[in-house]
């Protein structure tokens, strides 16, 4: 098939042809259809008809062999050859929810949201699911991932491969690289891709982020024009590639808040109507405390829903994990916290003897012996006696009163 490929191959093509499309960073067969007719004009200086007549004639080359579908099919070809896509799980369950199965072959995925909501987290964990077995929901094949903003972190990829029970080593051999500079870089790597994608058996490949650099590099509305131009160029650069070398391509986008939002969320995907209109697929990322959430804002057949997902050690996973994993770990804590409660109090029972002091307590029985109430009830004679003397005066004083005699009498 390598020879199938060549430049030489095709009809009308000779040494120095082949010579001049080498030169402009076209190496096969295949790299003639991603570029189209109008670019190889530019960049070979031959006439625009001339590079009609090879586009074409690249394309029934590879219809014959069977890399491209025919001029006209019908729905149901369609929908056979659709059933065969490749698909890469992201390992969770929501995510494959909202995918589908996961992120498709021959298609663009943008990922866009606001710092912080997991797009990159995102990228790193397709780049090991890739590369597990199509048994597991891999497709066994390698990454290319073009980085802008100098985020690619391969100790990310060894916490996430463990955690996938994979081999580190093996991952990170497996996952190309290429740091971009500037806008005119970042095109150029991924306008020389090609050779590269066919040799590795690239089936990923990942651009983060894909609007940085021409973000950062065309200020102002004056360059707009320019900007839009060149990254629509980049974009459709990329989509092309995913079709035509079978691959799935993954983009990163950054947000940008928009000033007439008076209500709802005023965040804005950066690229315009250019980028929009190119995503196959467009998913947005936002953060919701400890979790994220990934809407589907845009597809040829997804439903527009919103699912809840988290990360963790192992990448992008769902919110059950991460719950298990935060109860697993405050028990952990909670458990020498019961211990000391727990034995503190048995300490204050077995020392707690003050009511062995309460029991002992007998004065109450001297209250119950106290007996001077019996005296009060002896004593009650002499008060009758007294009564009696006071009586007896009385009646004496009585016959004295009754009795004439001036002076008293003495007793």
């Amino acid at each position: 098939m390598v020879e199938d490929l060549r430049l030489d191959s095709l009809e009308g093509v000779g040494p120095v042809t082949t010579r001049k499309l080498s030169d402009a960073g076209i190496h096969n067969v295949m790299d003639l259809i991603v570029r189209g007719p109008v670019e190889i004009a530019d960049i070979t200086g031959m006439e625009k008809d001339t590079a009609e007549k090879i586009v074409d004639k690249a394309r029934q080359h590879l219809v014959e062999g069977g890399l491209l579908s025919k001029d006209f099919v019908s729905a149901t070809e369609i929908y056979k050859r659709r059933q065969s896509i490749g698909k890469i799980t992201t390992g969770t369950n929501c995510l494959d929810t909202l995918f589908d199965g996961g992120i498709e072959t021959q298609a663009l995925t943008e990922v866009y949201g606001e710092f912080g909501c997991g797009k990159t987290q995102f990228a790193h964990t397709m780049s090991v699911m890739v590369q597990k077995t199509k048994e597991e929901g891999g497709l066994e094949g390698t990454v290319l991932y073009i980085d802008t903003e100098n985020t690619f972190r391969p100790e990310r990829i060894v916490t996430i491969a463990k955690a996938h029970g994979m081999d580190p080593d093996k991952v990170l051999d497996n996952i190309i690289v290429a740091r971009a500079y500037n806008s005119a870089h970042q095109t150029l790597i991924l306008e020389e891709s090609g050779a590269i994608i066919k040799e590795n058996n690239v089936k990923l490949l990942i651009v983060d982020s894909a609007v940085g650099l021409f973000r950062a590099e065309y200020l102002g509305r004056g360059t707009l024009a320019a900007r839009q131009q060149k990254l629509n160029h980049f974009v459709h650069l990329l989509v092309r590639i995913a079709e035509t070398y079978d691959c799935a391509a993954l983009a990163t986008n950054q947000v940008m808040a928009s000033p007439d939002v008076f209500f709802g969320d005023p965040t804005r995907p950066v690229g315009g109507n250019v980028v929009a209109h190119t995503s196959t697929y467009r998913i947005y990322f936002k953060k919701s405390g400890k979790k994220r959430i990934a809407r589907m804002v845009d597809s040829p057949h997804h439903p527009e829903e919103e699912v809840i997902f988290a990360l963790g050690e192992a990448g992008v996973i769902d919110p059950e994990e991460a719950e298990k994993k935060t109860k697993k770990y405050t028990k952990k804590v909670k458990e020498p916290e019961v211990e000391t409660i727990t034995e503190t109090p048995k300490v204050e029972t077995i020392t707690e003897t003050p009511k062995v002091e309460t029991i002992t307590e007998t004065p109450k029985v001297e209250t119950i012996t106290e007996t001077p109430k019996v005296e009060t009830i002896t004593e009650t004679p002499e008060t009758k006696s007294t009564a009696k003397t006071s009586k007896s005066k009385t009646v004496k004083s009585t016959v004295d009163a009754e009795s004439n005699d001036s002076e008293p009498i003495e007793e």
